[in-house]
């Protein structure tokens, strides 16, 4: 093979540029081969030489799945980060959209307090009755037992939404807080 490198009459005169491929097999051998390089050892990378044994393409081994992994990583954290700048094009863009989600969360946890006391004062009131019927020797009507529990499991409902609220509003100030550190990063400040 190493005089058919050498000797430019190796070339077909009328076909394509004679050319050769070299790789190494699974035995860490380095092949040169005319035909190509086998579908195992093309993964591994090759080099293609002309008919004077000059290398005229390097072709790199294929990454590894974990070169995959971070190049797939970086590419979903360059879109996010313009994703982000483009929400948020200052570090004072993203303080006031945080100051706004949290204002509606609030607003809703404020809500919630509400319907909370209001629930409390008609049980307050319902079971004043159901008082003032045992004090006067009068049995409490299952209605009215049935429409404390009711108001009872009300409020437990509203105390699960205020205390799921209340975690929203950690997690919306959380990722707020890392959207600010990220546009301050990717500005520069």
């Amino acid at each position: 093979m190493l005089v058919v490198l050498c000797c430019p009459q190796a070339e077909a005169a009328d076909g394509p540029p004679l050319v050769f491929y070299r790789y190494v097999d699974s035995h860490g051998v380095t092949v040169m081969d005319r035909q190509g390089v086998p579908p195992e050892y093309v993964g591994k990378g090759y080099e293609v030489l002309n008919a004077q044994g000059r290398v005229v393409q390097t072709v790199p081994p294929a990454p590894s799945a974990d070169e995959i992994r971070q190049q797939q990583a970086a590419t979903a954290r360059a879109a996010a980060d313009v994703q982000l700048l483009h929400l948020y094009p200052s570090v004072d863009e993203v303080d006031r959209a945080r100051g706004r989600r949290l204002s509606e969360v609030d607003g809703l946890v404020a809500l919630a307090n509400g319907n909370l006391q209001t629930l409390q004062g008609q049980q307050a009131t319902l079971q004043a009755q159901a008082a003032e019927l045992q004090r006067n020797g009068h049995a409490v009507p299952q209605e009215l037992q049935d429409q404390i529990k009711g108001l009872q499991g009300q409020q437990a409902d509203v105390k699960a939404r205020i205390v799921n609220y209340q975690a929203i509003r950690q997690q919306v100030d959380q990722q707020f807080a890392q959207d600010r550190a990220r546009v301050q990063k990717l500005l520069g400040e």
